[in-house]
């Protein structure tokens, strides 16, 4: 039997609307820790995006490097897998490989081709093992996949789409012919069909979008898929390809998520138990007024009335996001809502503008051509966005705002 520990999308380094994450990847990776000390698996899977950008701060390096050795004085016959996603520099993230492993830890975050030009499979697998030093299982650790990694195929409907299956498929039977009648497990980071998104943070994998795999990329050999990309925790194909999902939230759309590692226990056949492991969440993320965007006064009375827990220390208050009804230009609404929030224990991270809900604007005037430009009137062209836009006349101060830039002369 084997025990592994599931988890991806870590983000190490993230920037929150300007504010550091790094105290709550700190307390993250201490629970980590001690649930690997307190749980002691035999191996910890990282499916992808270790870091948040390509060029993470030294601070992130610094905290990834640290778990690693640590993790490794706690437990030195923990196996840990890691491979790139696409956040990751993925040869970055490889070039201490070597010396990785000289602490139990695989990392694959590159594709290699033989002298050939075909892809080397043999590089994905990682055999995992019990405390007694046997193969219990082998690890297929495959990295994000770009167009440029996968087998070359011709004559199909999608070369990138059924490349991936194509490299699955090829790793598999390399294990399959390496490593006989012992369960098989695949790492991948990459979006699935139906897979649930997380707006505003996650990038799109390939330019409009196409990039969506089905279940049946993953070849039926295979006991459990271990995936990253998705944020939101969820399960595909019957409960054996699963996102373990991010550890915190990393935008207000995921406030909500039960962030989790997943625990997976395997026997010889197969698949025998998923448990989820909660992680513990030391920021909030918060959006007021709670029922949605309201006028900037009902707003600020809302932010003056809610209470905050002031002895939580500053690197735990929560985010806050603040919605509000967009029905006019206001340039003083920043400056008005960081005055009723001063002195509270929160952090306001936005200040999301949401249209009004009114009825559509008719167009029946034609667009103008470009011969026209130059006798376009910017007051005319300035009302009309602005009946668009707040389904009003624009007041007479900000008139009088843009003609005086009109005419003042350019320096």
């Amino acid at each position: 039997m084997l025990r592994l520990f599931h988890t991806a999308d870590w983000h190490l380094g993230q920037s929150f609307h300007g504010f550091d994450r790094d105290s709550e990847h700190a307390a993250f990776l201490e629970w980590l820790l001690e649930t690997l000390v307190a749980r002691r698996p035999d191996a910890l899977l990282v499916a992808g995006d270790v870091f948040d950008s390509i060029n993470p701060a030294a601070t992130a390096q610094r905290r990834f490097f640290d778990f690693l050795a640590r993790a490794h004085a706690a437990l030195p016959e923990l196996q840990i897998v890691l491979t790139a996603g696409n956040h990751d520099a993925a040869a970055r993230l490889e070039a201490p490989a070597g010396l990785l492993e000289s602490l139990n830890i695989s990392v694959i975050g590159t594709v290699k081709r033989d002298a050939a030009g075909e892809v080397d499979c043999t590089k994905f697998l990682v055999p995992l093992r019990d405390g007694g030093g046997n193969i219990q299982a082998v690890a297929l650790a495959v990295p994000f996949l770009r167009p440029s990694d996968v087998p070359v195929l011709t004559d199909v409907a999608d070369p990138y789409l059924e490349g991936i299956r194509e490299l699955y498929r090829r790793t598999t039977d390399a294990a399959l012919a390496r490593h006989p009648g012992v369960p098989l497990i695949a790492l991948g980071h990459c979006h699935m069909q139906d897979g649930a998104e997380s707006r505003d943070s996650e990038r799109r994998l390939v330019i409009g979008g196409a990039e969506a795999l089905r279940a049946e990329t993953f070849p039926a050999e295979l006991s459990y898929v271990a995936l990253g990309h998705l944020h939101r925790p969820q399960e595909l194909d019957g409960g054996r390809i699963r996102y373990s999902g991010s550890p915190i939230p990393l935008s207000f759309s995921e406030k909500d998520y039960s962030h989790r590692v997943l625990e997976i226990v395997l026997d010889q056949s197969g698949l025998a138990s998923v448990t989820s492991l909660p992680v513990p969440k030391t920021a909030a993320l918060l959006r007021l007024p709670a029922g949605g965007a309201a006028l900037i006064e009902d707003v600020l009375q809302c932010l003056s009335d809610t209470t905050f827990d002031a002895a939580q220390p500053p690197n735990t208050w929560p985010f806050l996001e603040v919605r509000v009804l967009d029905t006019s230009p206001d340039p003083t609404r920043r400056r008005r809502i960081e005055a009723a929030l001063e002195g509270k224990a929160v952090r306001l991270a936005s200040i999301k503008l949401e249209a009004p809900d009114r009825p559509a604007v008719e167009h029946n005037a034609a667009a103008p051509t470009l011969a026209d430009l130059s006798s376009l009137d910017p007051e005319e062209i300035m009302i009309a966005a602005h009946r668009e836009k707040y389904r009003s006349e624009p007041d007479a101060a900000l008139l009088a705002a843009l003609r005086e830039i009109l005419t003042t002369p350019a320096s």
